[in-house]
C-alpha cells in the first residue's frame, strides 16, 4: 500500500451496485408518510425520488389509543400511490416500515392488514429498539467514525442509543421514549408543565446518557431538521447544507432557547419550513434544550441519515459496505464527466510533496478535490469557477461535514480561478482556519498547475514532480520531451509558490 491508501482507491473499488436496479423504502411514519428511491446498493446512495405525504398518523393516539383516522384514510392512499411508482419505476426491492403510531395503536395490526390485502406487499413494523439502531446506523453510514448519543425525533417516539467505534449500542444503551412531537403536542393540553413532567420522567430512564462525558450528540429526524434551519437563519450560517451542521453546546442552549421563544411570525418568515413543522418546533426546541443540558454534549450535530439510510445500509452486501463512502460519492458525482482517462491517483502523487504532514481529514479532501477537479470543463469560461464553486459547495453526498464542504468547495474555485471575489466564497472562508485557508488554495493551485502541463491528458503529469525546498518550489521536468515547454505553464507554478510562501523554479533533466 502506498503512503496514502486513497490514492489507489479509485482504481479499485469498481461502483458495484447489486444487480443495479433501484430499491425503495416507504416509511410508514407517525408524522408523514416518506418514498425514497435509492439508485442501487452503493455506499454512497443517490436518491432518484424522495416524496413525503403528511399524515399525522399518530395525531391523537396519546389521548385515544387509536390512529387519526383522517390520517389513515391519507396514509393508505399515499401507500398506494408509492406501490403504484415503484412498480412503475422498476424498483428491484421495496420495503414498507410502520414505526411508532403503528406499533403502539390498537387498530395497528388492522390497518397492516389493509395495506396487504389492497396493494399486495408486507409491512414490517419496528420496534421502539429497532427505530433506534436503525437511526444510528443511518449516522453511521454518513458518519463512519460517529461516536456519542443519537436522539431520533419522530412524531410518536423519541429514541436515544449510544455509538461508539463504529458500533451501534456497544453496552446495551438504547432507549425510546414515547415522546414524539405530536404526543408531545397532545401532553401538552394539559399545560407546559406536563410537557416538562413527561420529558423529565422519561429521560430518567436512561440515566447511562448523562454518566460519562459526550462529545457528540446527534439530532435526527424532521422536526429537528427545521429546528436547524431556523438556527441557520439566526446564526446567518454561511452554508445553507444541513446535514452535519454543528452547534458548540452553549451555541445550541442559546439558540435553542430562542426557537422555543420565537413568535409564530418570525418563524413564518424562515423559507423552506411547513407551517405543520412550525407548530411543532417550540416542544422539539424544549426537549433538545432538555437533552443537552442533562447529557451535556460537548457538540450538537444535526444529520438528515437516520431510520431509512439505516434500513438501506444493513441491506448492502459487506464488500460494499466496507468500501470507502469518498470514493464512492465522487465517482457517482463524476461519472463520465471529465475530459480524458480520470488520474486521480496520478493528481494525488504530483501533489504529495506539498502537503506531507496532512491528517486524514485533509487527505481525504485533497482526494475528493482531485477526482471531481476537472469536472467542470464544460461550463462557460466566464463563469465556471462560480459555477464549480456552488455546485461542489452544495453536492447531495455523505461523509463530508461542513468544514469538508467548504475546502473542497475552495480548492475546486481556485482550480479555476485565481481569486475568490465571489460573495459566497467569501463566508465560506470563514469555515476555515487560517492555515486551512492556505492549504485550500494551494491544493486548488496545485490542481491548476497539473491540468495546464498535462492538458488533462493521461501520461505526461507522471513524468515530473514537484521538490519543496525552505525557500524554492521547484518544478522538475525532462529536458527532451516537448511537451514540456515551461512558458506554457511558468505563471501557474509562481501563483502556486506564493501561496506556499516560496519562490518557484523550474529544473529540466
Amino acid at each position: 500500500m502506498s503512503a496514502h491508501p486513497l490514492h489507489h482507491l479509485v482504481d479499485a473499488q469498481a461502483s458495484v451496485s447489486g444487480d443495479g436496479r433501484p430499491v425503495g423504502i416507504i416509511d410508514i411514519g407517525s408524522n408523514s408518510v416518506r418514498f425514497v428511491v435509492f439508485a442501487g446498493l452503493t455506499r454512497a446512495p443517490v436518491q432518484l425520488f424522495n416524496e413525503k405525504s403528511a399524515c399525522a398518523l399518530g395525531a391523537g393516539i396519546q389521548t385515544s389509543g387509536l390512529l387519526n383516522p383522517d390520517g389513515r384514510g391519507c396514509a393508505v392512499a399515499a401507500v398506494g400511490r408509492y406501490v403504484r411508482l415503484a412498480r412503475a419505476m422498476g424498483v428491484g426491492r421495496l420495503d414498507l416500515l410502520a414505526t411508532a403510531a403503528v406499533r403502539d395503536a390498537t387498530d395497528g395490526p388492522d390497518f397492516v392488514a389493509e395495506l396487504t390485502e389492497r396493494f399486495g406487499v408486507a409491512v414490517q413494523v419496528l420496534s421502539g429498539q429497532d427505530e433506534g439502531r436503525l437511526a444510528a446506523l443511518g449516522v453511521l453510514l454518513g458518519t463512519p467514525d460517529a461516536e456519542g448519543i443519537v436522539a431520533d425525533l419522530g412524531g410518536g417516539s423519541l429514541e436515544l442509543v449510544e455509538i461508539d467505534g463504529g458500533q451501534v449500542d456497544p453496552l446495551g444503551r438504547l432507549v425510546s421514549f414515547p415522546l414524539g412531537v405530536l404526543r408531545l403536542d397532545d401532553i401538552a393540553q394539559g399545560g407546559e408543565a406536563a410537557v416538562d413532567a413527561a420529558i423529565r420522567d422519561n429521560l430518567a430512564r436512561a440515566p447511562w446518557a448523562a454518566e460519562r462525558p459526550v462529545r457528540t450528540l446527534y439530532a435526527v429526524g424532521g422536526s429537528w431538521r427545521a429546528l436547524a434551519k431556523l438556527c441557520m437563519a439566526q446564526e446567518n450560517h454561511p452554508l445553507q447544507v444541513l446535514d452535519k451542521y454543528t452547534l458548540s453546546r452553549g451555541k445550541a442552549l442559546a439558540l435553542t432557547d430562542l426557537v422555543a421563544r420565537i413568535g409564530r411570525r418570525s418563524m413564518d418568515k424562515i423559507p423552506g419550513i411547513s407551517r405543520r413543522r412550525i407548530a411543532a418546533l417550540p416542544h422539539a426546541a424544549r426537549l433538545l434544550q432538555t437533552l443537552l443540558t442533562e447529557i451535556a454534549p460537548e457538540r450538537l450535530v444535526f444529520s438528515i441519515h437516520g431510520m431509512r439510510e439505516g434500513f438501506y445500509y444493513t441491506n448492502l452486501p459487506e464488500e460494499i459496505r466496507d468500501r470507502d463512502p469518498i470514493v464512492d460519492m465522487c465517482e457517482a458525482v463524476a461519472g463520465d464527466g471529465h475530459r480524458f482517462a480520470q488520474q486521480p491517483s496520478v493528481l494525488m502523487r504530483f501533489l504529495d510533496p506539498l502537503f506531507s504532514n496532512e491528517t486524514e481529514k485533509q487527505l481525504r479532501q485533497r482526494f475528493a478535490a482531485c477526482m471531481l477537479g476537472d469536472l467542470y470543463w464544460d461550463e462557460h469560461p466566464d463563469f465556471r469557477g462560480q459555477q464549480a464553486f456552488f455546485k461542489t459547495l452544495r453536492l447531495p453526498v455523505v461523509g463530508f461535514d461542513h468544514e469538508d464542504r467548504a475546502a473542497l468547495s475552495l480548492m475546486v474555485l481556485y482550480r479555476y480561478q485565481t481569486y475568490d471575489e465571489i460573495h459566497d466564497a467569501q463566508g465560506v472562508l470563514g469555515l476555515l482556519s487560517p492555515e486551512d485557508r492556505v492549504r485550500v488554495q494551494a491544493v486548488g493551485c496545485g490542481l491548476r498547475l497539473a491540468h495546464v502541463i498535462s492538458g488533462g491528458a493521461p501520461g505526461i503529469l507522471g513524468r515530473c514532480r514537484l521538490i519543496l525546498e525552505p525557500w524554492r518550489l521547484v518544478l522538475r521536468i525532462p529536458a527532451d520531451d516537448p511537451a514540456f515547454d515551461g512558458a506554457a505553464f511558468e505563471k501557474r507554478l509562481d501563483r502556486l509558490a506564493r501561496a506556499l510562501g516560496r519562490d518557484g523554479a523550474i529544473e529540466r533533466v
